[in-house]
């Protein structure tokens, strides 16, 4: 499925992840408008949120732990309130080859996130949906493994060729295959984690923007982190 997934993403892009240390988001954001590139806000801040898939043996997580040059992620995101009516949900395939980011993305029917979503509700929903059968049979072997939310800012060059995303306020919530009552969760508000997206053809400038950007690179994952901490909850 893996092989399979690589060959139907059409465009690749670079993410470089940045972890931000002792800086308030209106601190961020004057950095980030006083970089060469200009940057400048592009959308108001919104919650998103996000349903993580992995097999038995957590194949997934421990690709992605591991640093696995081809891998991926399965995950249902939304955006708005991470509980009740679901109304436009999306499945993301993302894959990563080493810095090369891409996604397959296909539109859910809604679903309710409350203390009676089990994993046999979100199977049903994949069977209903236009997917194709491969990728229905596998999904039909992933279990649940990580809801997360966060709030996220959006920034843009002022040519339009690097974005940029601030996350910070993270949530992690451990998540049962039958019933959840959603009290297993790790709160994050000091952490915040910056990513900076472009375009292939644009990578000869990637290293002109990043050294003036006053932050840490990093290897971040927020899933992996996500995992980490729910696992260590009672």
């Amino acid at each position: 499925m893996k092989n399979i997934l690589f060959s139907n993403v059409k465009d690749f892009r670079y993410e470089r992840k940045f972890y931000v240390d002792g800086l308030a988001g209106g601190e961020i954001e004057v950095a980030l408008r006083h970089h060469p590139e200009a940057f400048g806000r592009i959308y108001h801040p919104r919650i998103v949120n996000n349903i993580y898939f992995d097999s038995v043996n957590m194949q997934h997580y421990f690709d992605n732990l591991g640093g696995v040059d081809r891998r991926i992620k399965v995950r249902v995101r939304w955006y708005g309130d991470t509980f009740g009516r679901v109304e436009a949900p999306t499945l993301e395939l993302k894959v990563k080859h080493n810095m090369h980011v891409g996604k397959l993305l296909y539109p859910l029917k809604p679903f309710t996130l409350d203390g009676g979503f089990t994993i046999n509700i979100m199977r049903n929903i994949f069977k209903q949906s236009t997917l194709n059968d491969a990728l229905k049979a596998h999904l039909m072997e992933l279990g649940f493994s990580l809801l997360n939310s966060y709030s996220r800012d959006y920034f843009l060059s002022a040519d339009r060729r690097f974005r940029i995303t601030v996350d910070t306020d993270m949530e992690a919530y451990r998540l049962s295959p039958h019933n959840n009552s959603f009290l297993h969760k790790t709160k994050d508000r000091i952490n915040t984690i910056l990513e900076l997206k472009y375009n292939m053809p644009d990578d000869d400038r990637a290293s002109v923007v990043t050294e003036h950007l006053p932050f840490r690179i990093t290897r971040s994952s927020k899933y992996v982190d996500g995992i980490a901490k729910v696992s260590n909850l009672a």
